[in-house]
């Protein structure tokens, strides 16, 4: 039906398999999701539904936004995205979309959400720098990062140089983890491995674009 939804990190868990091996699992509220505007070609310049996930109060929503909830007779959400159409199907404005809708297990997701932020961090830390001998005559320079740049040519330190700064707090993508099960009265899906973010965050869950890529490459051949 849809490429994603919108959905909310719940926290980690473990998954016992058949076979007696244990492993991550990341619990997700995915949903439900209500349709907020259907864009068209015709329109908007290309095809895509947006989404709206969660409850806010209409205090917190700037008025334009209100008018835009309203106009879908949707509740205004904390987060509204957009996700394309893999299949012919109906949808309407203030349409519900759950999980079931959307996935089945063993299927695979891309999660993109934002890191924890970490602060400021150094060089060891952030870009995994070996740091300097502890011993042998070096002196107070211990984790720094070293030579920058040089005097004569370029004469200024190159730009993307790694260096101590903000560590965290971006966007992060995770490909290609499967889907374990799907939780139909929890509005809920259980992936292997771990997402991006703190517990609580909001998470986007999309079918794996390499999985789509290949599949389509395999039906063109």
């Amino acid at each position: 039906m849809l490429s994603g939804l919108i959905g909310k990190k719940l926290g980690m868990t473990q998954i016992t398999e058949a076979t007696g091996q244990v492993s991550a699992a990341t619990v997700i509220e995915l949903g439900p999701c209500a349709v907020t505007q259907i864009k068209t070609a015709a329109i908007d310049g290309y095809d895509a539904v947006q989404l709206g996930f969660g409850r806010r109060r209409a205090s917190r929503v700037p008025s334009a936004l209100r008018g835009h909830y309203a106009k879908a007779e949707v509740a205004p959400g904390i987060k509204l995205a957009e996700f394309g159409r893999l299949a012919e199907a109906e949808l309407k404005p203030g349409q519900n979309i759950s999980a079931a809708d959307v996935f089945k297990p063993g299927e695979l997701v891309d999660v993109s959400g934002t890191s924890k932020g970490r602060g400021y961090a150094g060089v060891i830390r952030r870009h995994h720098f070996a740091g300097f001998p502890g011993s042998r005559g070096t002196h107070e320079y211990f984790r720094h990062g070293g030579s920058i740049g040089n005097r004569s040519y370029p004469g200024r330190v190159r730009k993307g140089l790694r260096m101590a700064g903000q560590l965290g707090n971006e966007r992060v993508s995770v490909l290609n983890l499967r889907v374990l099960e799907i939780l139909p009265d929890e509005n809920a899906i259980v992936i292997a491995g771990s997402v991006p973010g703190a517990d609580g965050s909001t998470v986007l869950v999309r079918h794996s674009a390499k999985e789509r890529r290949r599949q389509m490459e395999s039906v063109n051949a």
